[in-house]
Parts: C-alpha cells; structure tokens; sequence
C-alpha cells in the first residue's frame, strides 16, 4: 500500500492527538484533565482500536502516532519538540550526567573493539580494564567482525544496573587473553570537560551543557582552582546549548551576592515567578569573564543576563543565539514525551533576550546562524542588528539590549582560519588512535607538563601525519601549526584528559588572548 492511501487514516491520528496535546496547556487542572476517563480520551482509544482490529491492513500504529504528534507539535514555537522512547533516553542520559554501563570509550579498528578510554569512576576502572585492551566478547556475545557497528556494541555493553557481565579481553602488551566479570553501573558524563590554571591567577573552566550534575563538577573545579590561588575566572559557555534552568541559577549565584535577582520567569496566565541569588557564593569577590557565542543557548544565557545586568564581570565575545523561553519536559505513558514551551524567562532588568520567531517555521528560525554570517555579524560588531525600543539599562548605567541574545561586552570576531576542516580533523582522530596505540609504552612515561612544552617540537610526528594522508599541496606555516596543534591535543586527549586537550588547543584561542590583554591594561 502506498503512502498516499495512509493519508486520511495518518491526519485523523493528528486530529485526535490535537485534542489530547491540547489538553496539557490547561497546566493548573493537567492531573485531572489528563487522566480522566472524558470524551476526548474516549475517541482516541476508540480510533486505535478500529485501527487495530478493523483496519484492513495491519499498521504500526506507534510509529503513526509519532508522526502525528510531530506534525502536531512542530506547528508550535521552535523549542517544543516530540521525543519517542528511544530519542527520550539517550536525551535523558545527556541530562542527567551519566548512563548505566561499563565505563569505557572505544573504537572499532580492523573488526576488533579497542578500549581507548577507561572513564573514572566507572566499572571498567574498578576492574582494571586498561586503554589498548580489544573486548573480544561479552558473556556468549562476540564483539568481532566487519558487520558490527557502534550501536551494536554500545547495545551490548550497556544495560541495566548491577547486571553482571563477563568480558573476554585481549591486551596486546602482555600478549594474553583475560577475562574480566564486572557488574554495570552508572558511568558519569562529564559536562564540565575542561579547567586549568591559565596564569598563576586567572583560571579557566568550561561548560558544555547545563546537565544534572554540572553544578557539582562546576562547583569541584572551581574549589580546585581557588586552591591553586585563582583570583580571576574565565568561564566558557561557548558553544553550550543549554540544559536545566535550576542548575544555571545556582551557578550564576556563585558570582552573585544575596538577594540580586537572577532571573524571573513569566506563564501565559501572567504568573511570575523570581529566583534570588543567596549568601552561599564562594567567588562573589573574584572578577569573571564570560564567553559566549553564537551558540551560546538557553541556559548559559540565564548565567550570561545575570551577570551582565547585574554590573558583574564581563562578557566577552559574539551574539549569543537568543532563547528566552522555558520547557518542560511531559510524559504521554508509553515512554516517549513532549518538551512544550512553558513560559518565557527574562533578565534581571527585564530583558527578554529570545529572538522573533513565526509558528510552524523552525528551518528558517535556525537558519538565522547563517544570516548573522552573511551580514557580517560574526567579525564586525557594528553589523550586530540591536532594537533601540528593547534598551535597557544596568544599575550601574550600562546600556543592555533585548529582543535576541545577549550583546558581548567586548565583542570578538570569528576566526575561521583556526577551521582546519572535517577531512584532517578525522584523519587526525584515526592517526591519533593508531599512534597511542602503538607507543603506549613510551608515551606514559610523559609528565602532562613536560608533554605541553615540549612533545613534537621538531614536528616529526606531524611530518609523518602529513605523509600519511599524502597531501599534494604546500601548507603554510600557520596551517602547519594549527594542525600540529590539534595533532598534539588529540594524543594528549588520549593520554591524560579532556583538560589536557583543551590546554593545548586553547594556545592560540583568540578570545582568551582578549581576556589577557584586557587584564594587561588593567
């Protein structure tokens, strides 16, 4: 049957989960509404039962509903989204910091799966797998052969937690065939991959994503540098999406002395709701640059907006994306979920920094990226688009702008020759592995600090890079040092931390080089 004579069938499911989705927008009364045995719940279940057992065709009547619902909820703002069960976990894993496993990264290299990771605290560290050990089985499951993919392996090495697994390791440095039992666990995923001291004191941490446990690992590294005597801070939300609004306020609240408000949210029935900053900050003294950039998203602007307006640190960079507006999360029974628009948040002064956006228009919403690039937006802040009737003003006089992301304070262009593109950044990942994995020997014997200044200072390990991937043309010297950078930060990846990646890479960041010049002068 062909997809034209489903039409009618596949529009009446959107009719009836219409009514149903709309019921969720009546949030005082949702408990109620939702579960009640009503007329409206009464025609969907009577629909997929004639669809069930009178429909002359067998259907998959799950994966019809899911694209009802996307039809549905795609007509709403850009932000609210379906998720199916399978979508919903693996975004529950990213949010809540971990997922149950073994607690290895690996690759597949000539049909065999190659442990190039031990994550800590996970089981595989507990046990002593090591970095280099090829998983040949998992109890009865064979982890070899040309047909295996990643999610074939990923989906058998997870699995639910204190389920025991055995594993039959080959390591190739003593040449021996081990078993290893362990039993799976929760293996954390870092969202605060990178911090490190970048003067004796100014420090540097990263955040990728606003998950459930990055205030804990932001909270860690921040303790860890103030033990080194860091006295300024350089936190980078670039590229950061976002993530929970609770864990972004407790963070801005770090900086931020009792009671300034950090953000107030407010629903469609005009209901406000304030969050305060408390007594509890441990660098409230301390001066902070913030970077952020066109990526910047959602909850690292919350941290951003309440800085800025509330006259503390600066912010350093380009235009962040512009989400002002707040999600929940809502199960529909059967596993998938939907993450609707709930409210929108503002500044403390105000300032509600989401972009314009139309209905049902979500490509062009996100194609703006590439609007902000045609009109120069990324390297000159005089082509940066502000609406003087959205002008706001700090309590120390400083002119801030609503109506699409939070303006830097101290703007700075892209740099697009630092892009060595896709083709040497994968090639540089596969030369990485099969480097480490034949020098692991004589690569442990580096200190991460000796390893900084001085691995590869004659460029012979990028010599034979260069002549491995055969490159037919001459590269300039700056091209040459970009990759060899990148070159020395992948092996250091694999050898120490994702810190150390980031130590190395950041060498030449030209937003750092920003924060070091404005400290010179001050």
């Amino acid at each position: 049957m062909n997809l034209k004579s489903y039409l009618p069938l596949y529009l009446g499911i959107a009719i009836a989960i219409g009514i149903l989705i709309g019921s969720l927008f009546n949030f005082k009364n949702r408990a109620n509404s939702i579960f009640k045995a009503n007329s409206e719940e009464a025609k969907i279940k009577r629909l997929i039962d004639y669809i069930q057992y009178d429909y002359v065709d067998d259907v998959n009547t799950e994966k019809l509903l899911d694209g009802a619902i996307n039809q549905i909820v795609n007509k709403l703002d850009p932000h609210s989204v379906y998720f199916t069960r399978q979508e919903l976990e693996r975004d529950n894993e990213q949010m809540q910091g971990n997922f149950v496993g073994i607690g290895v990264q690996f690759v597949m290299n000539n049909d065999s799966v190659v442990i190039t990771k031990i994550l800590e605290g996970g089981p595989s560290q507990r046990v002593g797998l090591k970095a280099g050990d090829r998983i040949l089985s998992a109890d009865s499951d064979s982890l070899s052969g040309a047909s295996l993919q990643n999610t074939d392996v990923m989906g058998i090495l997870k699995g639910s937690p204190d389920t025991d697994v055995v594993l039959s390791v080959y390591r190739r440095s003593e040449n021996k065939i081990l078993e290893f039992p362990l039993t799976r666990g929760e293996v954390p995923i870092k969202s605060v991959p990178a911090y490190y001291m970048i003067t004796d004191e100014i420090g540097y941490i990263k955040a990728e994503i606003f998950a459930r446990t990055t205030y804990d690992e932001f909270k860690e590294a921040l303790n860890k540098l103030q033990d080194k005597g860091m006295k300024k801070l350089i936190l980078d939300l670039r590229d950061n999406r976002g993530g929970f609004m609770d864990i972004a306020n407790k963070m801005a609240d770090e900086f931020l002395e009792d009671k300034k408000l950090i953000v107030f949210t407010k629903n469609k029935k005009g209901e406000i709701e304030k969050d305060f900053a408390t007594s509890k900050g441990d660098f409230e003294d301390g001066q902070v640059y913030i970077l952020i950039n066109e990526n910047s998203a959602s909850a690292s602007e919350i941290v951003a907006g309440a800085l800025q307006d509330n006259d503390k640190g600066t912010i350093i960079g380009r235009r962040s994306f512009g989400k002002g507006l707040v999600q929940q999360t809502m199960g529909l029974g059967d596993g998938s979920a939907i993450r609707l628009t709930i409210s929108r948040y503002y500044t403390p002064t105000g300032r509600s920094i989401q972009k314009p956006y139309e209905m049902n228009h979500g490509k062009e919403y996100y194609d703006n990226f590439y609007k902000r690039f045609e009109r120069g937006e990324l390297v000159n802040a005089d082509s940066i688009k502000v609406n003087d009737s959205l002008m706001y003003t700090t309590p120390k006089g400083k002119i801030v702008y609503g109506g699409g992301g939070i303006v830097p304070d101290k703007f700075v262009a892209i740099d697009t020759t630092q892009f060595i593109g896709s083709r040497y950044t994968s090639e540089i990942e596969q030369f990485t592995f099969k480097y480490v994995d034949d020098n692991r020997e004589i690569l442990k014997n580096w200190s991460l600090e000796s390893f900084i200044s001085n691995f590869d200072k004659d460029h012979k390990i990028l010599n034979e890079y260069l002549k491995r991937i055969d490159v037919k043309f001459p590269l300039s010297n700056k091209k040459r040092e970009i990759i060899s950078r990148y070159l020395r930060a992948s092996i250091a990846r694999e050898l120490f931390d994702d810190s150390s990646f980031y130590q190395i890479i950041q060498q030449d960041d030209n937003m750092i080089e920003r924060v070091l010049e404005l400290e010179s002068t001050n």
